[in-house]
């Protein structure tokens, strides 16, 4: 199989050349591109999320050799969820070469966080599969970067510190809830309240739920700390 310019392209900013240029051709294209002949992303973005948390994993132990579980975790956490692997893949372009159908391309697909982030697994399994875990931990390393080592100590979440929160009080877990949804199908802006059974709330605007659950849950802690 022969790449197209685009997918060279791609491999120089991803630091891969492929032997089998099929996975790298299969991991940049969407379900909304499937078909008899064309395998879709979805199986090699499930092998690809293992092979990061593996490397990622080591890399914290090699970083800090001292660090508990508990210090790691939250750390681990902050570099394979989805917003920082969208981040990666903005940064190498990966969207501006995945393969999508035409609804998918019309809603904004090239820009979703969750597609984006998906996608960038898909192209770590590609790497393993084409030529081994060695270089799939290398391309791997030199993506994620800085990222590694300057990961903040208590890398938690805001929703997970908020839920910690309320449990040492014996409160229920949070409460979050869509409050609007404006603009355009696909440039949605989601206005999220995040509330406690104590009636604490706050609200926040992104463009995904999980975006602006995020910063409801945020804006909520820093009210909390400031009222104590």
């Amino acid at each position: 199989m022969k790449l197209s310019a685009e997918l060279r392209s791609f491999q120089d900013r991803l630091g891969h050349v492929f032997k089998r240029p099929d996975l790298l051709a299969q991991a940049v294209t969407h379900a909304s591109m499937s078909s008899a002949n064309r395998d879709d992303n979805q199986r090699l973005e499930f092998l690809g999320d293992r092979v990061l948390g593996l490397v990622m994993a080591e890399a914290l132990l090699a970083i800090d050799t001292e660090a508990t579980e508990g210090q790691l975790a939250p750390r681990f956490n902050a570099l394979v969820r989805k917003e920082t692997c969208a981040d990666v893949a903005r940064e190498v372009d990966l969207g501006a070469v995945l393969r999508l159908g035409r609804s998918e391309m019309l809603s904004g697909g090239r820009r979703k966080q969750a597609l984006l982030g998906d996608a960038i697994e898909a192209v770590i399994a590609a790497v393993y599969l084409d030529a081994g875990f060695e270089a799939a931990k290398a391309v791997i390393l030199r993506l994620w970067g800085t990222r590694i080592h300057e990961v903040e100590e208590d890398a938690r979440d805001a929703k997970t510190a908020l839920q910690e929160w309320a449990q040492a009080r014996g409160l229920p877990p949070p409460s979050y809830v869509e409050v609007s949804r404006d603009g355009p199908d696909h440039a949605p802006v989601f206005r999220i309240a995040a509330a406690l059974e104590t009636g604490e709330t706050c609200t926040a605007s992104a463009g995904s739920k999980r975006q602006a659950e995020q910063a409801a849950a945020q804006a909520l802690l820093a009210q909390l700390e400031s009222d104590t």
